[in-house]
């Protein structure tokens, strides 16, 4: 007997063992998908490959819904193929963010907690297929996820038909760590009752219909590694006015001394902003987040985090060696919950988060950019930000203070593009320090961000935008004519710096 098959405990189930191929062929023009997957950890990684293959040399269009962004190259290979009509909810890949941008591909760009609800209310209608990585299926029919969980849940139990990759190179350690439940209906619901990151309220697998199994493709492929870059100069500094932040906090007796959960959203810089708490004084901290990157284990294996709640697992290269390796360490530290649960604004308000995320940039009120290059070029997608950033206790945002160079300012007159409004920002962080902007009328706002956030080069520029502005008068003063005429300067010129005279 085919060891494999040790993975699938339901005998009833070995005879809907196929390739790839034969799978991807049932998925047919004009239908909707759900694939697992949430920031390349969990994704399905072989049945999206066949469909790519297939799409070379045959013409069809499909609705790709995920939990996150896929890895293994699937966006890229579907946006090459041309086989993908509407895409949602975030991505990461150049080749389908240009197929974006250049509008071949219809991109919905939403809050990461509303797609399974999305699911379940009929908005995005019927999915025909859900493609799901596991580990296997128990006796009992519960679908056991791997590094993710993401969408799955809402997937396998809302879709017409369920495909499920088993792949056997994800470790058997991982068995145990999910926390699988779906919300009940909207109108009945009772409270989700979660009042500690550490807390349980599932169960370890996707409890699934097995007769909607139409079929088992075995893969053998790990999850892609993180491009995460490490921390450097201007991170560690950002993290120290972070932490300077939260000493004051504290002081003040706002925060306790162990903080509440943190949650760190993706990407390098904010990766590396929780990883300067490693050198900090704060202990006993617990992380409620939506991804777990390479800084929360850094903190588990100091002793300064002891428990970590997120919806997937996404690691660098060296350290998805190192981790899964030995991961029976964090098994006891560690919970995977779908992510409408991990984004859930109940719960995160509930735990009073800090809230650390990614800005592309800000405006001198405090509006938040966090997906439109010059206002118009999707980049990835809110993702959970706004989950997070609008429900949290603090909801804090980082960036550095220029790109390209120094030709572009991350602190502008006026963000080319609004996720997060000021009502729902508290605190900006770049290397030059942060602005508590709480309880501050706009224009204490903007003196706070260009005193505290903005680059030298170009903080006496921004200056007089607001000297002008100010002097026309209006509650949040405004040149409309050149509001936004750094990103347009950025556009003809190369940069957003004003020559000299």
């Amino acid at each position: 007997m085919d060891q494999r098959l040790e993975r699938i405990k339901l005998a009833a189930l070995h005879e809907r063992v196929v390739s790839a191929e034969q799978a991807a062929s049932w998925i047919k023009d004009g239908m909707a998908i759900g694939l697992s997957g949430f920031t390349r950890a969990g994704d399905a990684k072989a049945v999206p490959n066949a469909l790519a293959e297939r799409g070379e040399k045959e013409a069809f269009q499909i609705d790709v819904y995920t939990g996150a962004s896929l890895g293994s190259g699937s966006d890229g290979r579907f946006a090459k193929a041309g086989i993908v009509r509407k895409r949602a909810p975030y991505q990461s890949d150049p080749l389908m963010r240009s197929a974006i941008n250049s509008g071949e591909v219809r991109f919905v760009d939403h809050h990461l907690s509303q797609t399974a609800e999305w699911v379940r209310a009929g908005v995005i209608g019927l999915l025909d297929f859900a493609v799901i990585e596991a580990l296997g299926i128990t006796q009992d029919g519960l679908l056991i996820p791997t590094t993710s969980v993401g969408n799955s849940a809402a997937f396998a139990l809302h879709a017409k038909e369920l495909i499920v990759e088993v792949n056997t190179a994800q470790p058997m350690e991982l068995e145990g760590l999910h926390d699988c439940c779906e919300p009940q209906a909207i109108g009945v619901r009772q409270p989700i009752p979660l009042v500690s990151p550490r807390d349980r309220i599932g169960t370890k697998g996707i409890p699934i219909d097995v007769s909607k199994v139409k079929g088992i493709v075995w893969t053998h492929q790990t999850d892609s590694p993180s491009p995460i870059e490490p921390p450097d100069a201007e991170t560690e500094v950002m993290a120290g006015h972070l932490l300077d932040f939260l000493r004051g906090e504290v002081q003040a007796g706002r925060l306790g001394k162990n903080l509440p959960p943190l949650q760190s959203g993706v990407g390098s810089i904010a990766n590396a902003v929780l990883h300067g708490l490693l050198d900090s004084e704060f202990e006993g901290l617990e992380l409620y987040s939506e991804v777990l990157q390479d800084a929360v284990f850094d903190l588990l294996d100091s002793g300064k985090a002891l428990f970590a709640s997120a919806s997937a697992i996404t690691l660098s290269q060296p350290y998805m060696e190192r981790i899964y390796q030995n991961f029976g360490r964090y098994r006891d530290r560690l919970v995977l919950r779908p992510q409408e649960i991990s984004n859930h604004p109940e719960i995160i308000r509930r735990l009073g988060l800090i809230s650390i995320n990614t800005a592309l940039e800000f405006d001198l009120y405090g509006n938040v950019n966090s997906t439109h290059v010059a206002g118009t070029k999707m980049m990835n997608g809110i993702g959970g930000s706004g989950d997070f950033g609008r429900n949290a206790q603090l909801a804090i945002f980082v960036t550095k203070s220029t790109a390209k160079d120094g030709r572009i300012s991350c602190v502008v007159p006026f963000a080319s593009h609004i996720d997060h409004t000021e009502h729902d920002v508290d605190v900006l962080v770049t290397e030059y320090g942060f602005a508590d902007i709480r309880n501050l009328a706009p224009r204490e706002r903007a003196e706070r961000i260009i005193a505290n956030c903005v680059h030298p080069d170009y903080r006496p520029q921004l200056q007089d935008y607001f000297n002008r502005a100010t002097a026309q008068g209006g509650h949040t003063p405004h040149i409309l004519d050149e509001a936004l005429s750094w990103h347009a300067r950025y556009t003809r010129a190369g940069t957003m710096l004003k020559k000299s005279p």
